[in-house]
């Protein structure tokens, strides 16, 4: 469980890290999407800094679990939203929003199970 625990949660803190730095650094790529889903390009930085502290916030779950599984928590619900914003805008991209959210969602799942917080 361990292992399990520790590798999904390092791959996903570096999904989610190597996102935010794409829109920290203004990459075109998520200048186009938030074009697609008619989101300002103002929200570009901000989302880029939660998703950062989403993957800082998995990293730190290693030596405060609580932390880590908020972290977790938030970013399935980042990744929600960002379905939701694809299916506002009828996009029918939703493979990367939904890998996304499916390593977060197992970062929890997998947090909750070692650290058995019941």
């Amino acid at each position: 469980m361990f292992a399990a625990y520790v590798t999904v949660t390092i791959v996903a803190a570096v999904f989610t890290g190597s996102a935010a730095v794409t829109y920290l650094a203004r990459h075109p790529y998520p200048k186009a999407q938030l074009d697609i889903k008619r989101l300002p390009r103002s929200w570009g930085p901000k989302l880029g800094m939660l998703l950062a502290a989403g993957s800082l916030g998995l990293l730190s779950g290693f030596a405060v679990p609580l932390l880590g599984a908020l972290a977790a928590a938030g970013l399935v619900l980042y990744f929600i939203g960002a379905i939701g914003a694809h299916l506002r805008v009828g996009s029918r991209q939703l493979l990367g929003p939904a890998v996304f959210l499916a390593v977060s969602l197992a970062a929890l799942v997998l947090n909750l199970g070692y650290h058995d917080p019941w």
